[in-house]
Parts: structure tokens; sequence; C-alpha cells
């Protein structure tokens, strides 16, 4: 097992753990010019999904989620790694914090490190289901 992927498994446990309370794991992770990127990308009803860049744009996102959403579980079975870039398959599952509503969805997380850091992370994940909780009603 690379160095990296054991980062990430730690962080990916550290991240369940915390039921995303804590994002330090992450930030320890991240580079200073970190990107982040989301299949939701910022629309109504899942904004904490809008394009970061930076460190304290990273941490924004992570605020966002915990003002919105609150983790049920996360599941990161399968790493795939190739260098510095790494493919993360698993599963989610959070209720939005307005409506009570859970939402559980399958993810593909996609990363790229530079340096031993991260440098972008792109997430993927079923914004129906998210959209559908995140609505009163």
């Amino acid at each position: 097992m690379s160095e990296v992927e054991e980062k990430l498994r730690s962080a990916y446990r550290a991240w369940h753990d915390s039921k995303a309370s804590d994002p330090s794991a992450w930030m320890a992770l991240f580079g200073d010019d970190i990107v982040v990127k989301s299949v939701g990308d910022g629309v109504p009803g899942i904004e904490f999904s809008m394009p970061r860049r930076g460190r304290e744009e990273a941490t924004r996102y992570f605020a966002d989620i915990a003002r919105d959403w609150e983790m049920s579980f996360i599941e990161a079975d399968e790493f795939v790694c190739d260098g510095d870039r790494v493919v993360v398959l698993g599963r989610c599952g959070w209720k939005h914090r307005g409506t009570g509503k859970d939402a559980k969805s399958p993810f593909a997380h996609f990363w790229r490190f530079r340096g031993g850091k991260a440098a972008e992370f792109r997430e993927f994940f079923d914004t129906a289901c998210a959209l559908a909780a995140a609505q009163p009603g």
C-alpha cells in the first residue's frame, strides 16, 4: 500500500468516526492550492458543492457541509492508485438538517497529489437524491 493510500484510508476513517464534524484529517492532506470540485456545482439545495480553490475556501466547503448536513456514514470501499492519482469508490449517507430527510448515495472521489499533498479533489454522488433530501415537504 502506498503512503498516499494509507493517508487517504486514515482520513476516510477519521471523517466517518467524527461523523463529518472534524475535517482536520482532510486539511492535513490538502496542499495550499487545493482545488475542490463537485458534480453538484453549487446548485441551490447543495450549495456546499460549489467549486473551491485554496485552503481557506476548502475550509468553507467543510463548514457548509456541516451547516446543512449531518453524516450518517461514509464507507470507502475501493482505492485504485496510479502514481499521483487515486480513485476512491464507496457509499455515504447524510441527513439534511433543515428537512430531516435522508440521502444515501454511492460516490466516486478522484484525487490528484503533488509533493505528497492533495492538489485536486473531485467528488461525484447522486445529486438527485441529495436535492430531494434538501427540499421541504
